[in-house]
């Protein structure tokens, strides 16, 4: 369960606000929200205190070219001053249009071009289950990510493997090229994977998805945004 920060969620949209500059991907940030919200404040195992902990779970943010909701949130819980976010987007400010895992308390990757966090989160919970740790490993995808090759080949592996500490968030917003005959839940239930689909904004069901039980398996969770949603 995660630690209770200083803010709710109720202040989230003002810490979020206070960070412009970056209108292209301002959308794809909030998309997010609701998601990076329920995990740090009731799913994650994890704290400020924390962050070198071997056994604390890990979260890793792919979609990292929206990463202002995943700033908020931080703020929110105590990983960063809020002050920090008003320098958004400024040369010198230590929060980037992507996330630098040197620079911000908490975060677990540096995150880049698309399609690389699924894979590396495979290799983390593959890591942590060879270490014989009980952390789980938490990744969030965007739906157009699942086009990359890298990720096919991870979403395949860790079915095999039977990775069942592993939890991906896909946050749909309808936004891929190619989709999946049958949904995005269905790329993972044909690899092994289980599967669940929520509405991207119901708090209390995708806390439900995210804590249902897999033995013997990786979850995918498809959190559902209606595209240019707020």
């Amino acid at each position: 369960m995660a630690v209770m920060g200083k803010s709710g969620f109720a202040d989230i949209p003002a810490l979020f606000g206070r960070m412009t500059g970056d209108e292209k991907h301002e959308w794809a940030a909030a998309s997010t929200l609701d998601v990076l919200w329920v995990l740090y404040d009731r799913v994650l195992d994890v704290s400020p205190d924390r962050v070198d902990d071997p056994d604390r779970d890990r979260f890793l943010l792919s979609k990292g070219h929206g990463p202002m909701a995943y700033y908020a949130v931080l703020a929110a819980k105590g990983y960063l001053d809020p002050s920090t976010l008003d320098t958004w987007t400024e040369w010198d400010s230590p929060l980037g249009l992507h996330p630098d895992r040197v620079l911000v308390k908490g975060a677990e990757i540096g995150s880049g071009s698309l399609g690389h966090g699924l894979p590396i989160a495979v290799g983390t919970a593959l890591g942590l289950r060879l270490q014989g740790r009980t952390a789980r490993t938490f990744v969030l995808v965007g739906d157009a990510e699942l086009d990359e090759g890298s990720n096919h080949e991870a979403i395949a592996l860790a079915g095999r493997l039977g990775l069942d500490r592993l939890v991906t968030v896909v946050v749909d917003n309808a936004s891929g090229t190619y989709g999946w005959p049958g949904g995005v839940a269905k790329r993972f239930e044909v690899e092994g994977w289980q599967t669940s689909t929520v509405d991207g904004r119901d708090h209390d069901a995708l806390h439900g998805a995210f804590t249902r039980e897999h033995t013997g398996r990786p979850l995918a969770v498809v959190a559902e945004i209606g595209k240019g949603e707020r």
